[in-house]
């Protein structure tokens, strides 16, 4: 194992997550063809570089999300209540694998993962269960859901309209970005051109219905999580937006209609000011695309507007409570950078779902840099600094750079089905993890500063099997009561829209208004589009 000396440290040092340069110092030299006027303007002005709204936190401050979700619906519930009342301003939903999956918790491949890594939902009454006590037009609800997202979505609407809310009060985020899906995460259902078809469905259906609801969350957090470099986590989530931007025109909306409610969601890895840039980079060139590529006449279709989830990735099993310190400096990033959403990760992440108390310690986090730092004063601060601007442009130059070759290839899917993002992505992930071997790269606890560990650090939330038994037992007694040929023909009703060219968000409103499950529906569309099997990367 080599180590750089003390001088080889001082001449050549490197961001710490991706192989941006660092120089020693940067001066007005760095930005001597660097126009402020066209590049930096005022927050609230385009590019939007320093910030989407005029008076960024002083006007509204972020809203704060943690990601919850275990076990049943009644469980997950009763945290929702208790995060409510501490001061959580948003819902953020995490769904088991098999819910992700689009499978029912009686199906044999659910054995093992039901509740264990999100709530388990199956039917309407979960959903139900799920929000009980919660009004929906009171609350902003994000829902982390892709394969399966237009039943998550049409459940939810259901509720609802249930609760007594008309669609157009209903507000919140369904992540839907199917296309990092390919990429990054490997949760998909249907191919990639099916998949694209349910997706401007809903973007039809919310455009029409559901003005407030954002119809995909063009998500960067998991490209970054599975080892890209911050370059391309921003080239790749931008491509697939430009993609979904391109998918709504095609279904015949002006792009004006829709483009207001779509919203992107980064990643706050490590490297502080490397994180801070990416932002700023990714309002500048979204606003660009958005005006000079797609011609985009409201100012509103040109904002950049994005959650912010700390990186579960850089937190480590051994010395948990370092974890803490990681999230902090990583949500400061991204409310720096100018986020509107923020979720920070719990400490006990690496181990288990979060107990109460680190939940709230997460929570506490952000009222901590909310209330106590002042950095809520002025927005974008670091703006005009030579390191910062620096990186800024260094960043959009690697990230244009990529996005051209996506184009060249004719677009996001066709890359996709030549495996492009899905090589750059391995090859990065690889190159960091033999610079964490050779301890180039450090991780505090992990690789140096290492101390003995005995047992588990801290108590950790256990999820037994009891909730998959109640879960099943509570899906038998669904569908022993429904009425099952009014399931079947509406079931009959999605097939037939599948096949055609109807909207197949009220068909699957009208089936799951049923208790139709979750798998049966996923699977009567599965009968007609397919499924998707990657082809190697190598």
């Amino acid at each position: 194992m080599r180590f750089m000396s003390q001088k080889e440290e001082q001449s050549k040092r490197f961001s710490t997550l991706s192989d941006l340069e660092i120089k020693p110092l940067y001066t007005a030299q760095d930005l001597k063809n660097f126009n402020p006027k066209t590049e930096l303007a005022d927050p609230g002005e385009f590019p939007y570089t320093r910030g989407i709204h005029k008076t960024m936190y002083r006007g509204k401050r972020w809203t704060i999300r943690l990601f919850s979700g275990f076990g049943t619906a009644e469980e997950t519930n009763q945290r929702y209540h208790i995060l409510l009342e501490r001061g959580q301003h948003g819902l953020s939903v995490a769904f088991d694998m098999p819910t992700l999956m689009g499978i029912d918790s009686d199906d044999s491949r659910s054995l093992g993962e039901v509740g264990k890594c999100g709530v388990a939902i199956d039917t309407l009454a979960d959903m139900e269960r799920l929000f009980q006590g919660i009004p929906l037009d009171q609350v902003t609800t994000s829902m982390t859901i892709n394969g399966p997202a237009i039943v998550l979505l049409a459940m939810y609407f259901v509720v609802a309209q249930k609760q007594g809310v008309s669609l157009d009060k209903v507000g919140g985020t369904i992540q839907n970005d199917i296309l990092k899906e390919y990429i990054a995460q490997k949760e998909w259902i249907y191919p990639p051109r099916p998949s694209m078809r349910i997706i401007q469905d809903m973007i039809v259906y919310c455009t029409q219905h559901a003005p407030k609801w954002n119809t995909i969350s063009i998500s960067g957090y998991h490209i970054r999580e599975a080892g890209s470099t911050a370059a391309q986590e921003l080239a790749f989530t931008l491509a697939d937006g430009l993609g979904y931007v391109q998918a709504g025109i095609e279904a015949g909306l002006d792009v004006d209609q829709f483009a207001p409610r779509l919203s992107f969601f980064f990643n706050a890895h490590s490297d502080f000011f490397e994180e801070i840039a990416k932002y700023r980079a990714a309002r500048r060139m979204w606003a660009r695309f958005m005006r000079d590529r797609f011609h985009a006449k409201n100012p509103k279709s040109w904002l950049m507007r994005f959650h912010t989830q700390t990186a579960g990735c850089s937190l480590t099993a051994q010395q948990p409570y370092n974890n803490i310190v990681r999230t902090a400096i990583q949500a400061l990033s991204g409310v720096l950078g100018g986020t509107q959403s923020l979720h920070t990760n719990s400490m006990d992440e690496t181990l288990s779902l979060p107990t109460e108390l680190s939940a709230t310690i997460a929570l506490r986090t952000q009222q901590i840099i909310a209330e106590e730092t002042g950095v809520v004063n002025t927005p974008d601060p670091f703006g005009g600094s030579y390191f910062v601007e620096s990186l800024t442009n260094e960043l959009e130059r690697q990230a244009l750079d990529m996005i051209q070759k996506i184009n060249e290839m004719g677009g996001i899917i066709p890359a996709i089905e030549q495996n492009y993002p899905q090589k750059e992505i391995a090859r990065a992930s690889y190159h960091y993890q033999k610079q964490l071997e050779t301890g180039e790269k450090v991780i505090v606890g992990m690789n140096k500063y290492i101390q003995k560990e005995e047992g588990l650090p801290i108590e950790i939330l256990y999820i037994d099997d009891k909730a998959q038994k109640n879960q099943i037992a509570s899906l038998k007694k669904i569908k022993e009561k429904r009425d099952e040929k009014k399931v079947q023909a509406a079931l009959q009703r999605l097939r037939k829209a599948a096949e055609g060219k109807d909207n197949l968000v009220p068909p699957i409103m009208e089936a799951v208004s049923l208790y139709a499950t979750l798998g049966e529906v996923s699977d009567t569309m599965k009968e007609i589009f397919g499924t998707y099997t990657e082809r190697s990367v190598i």
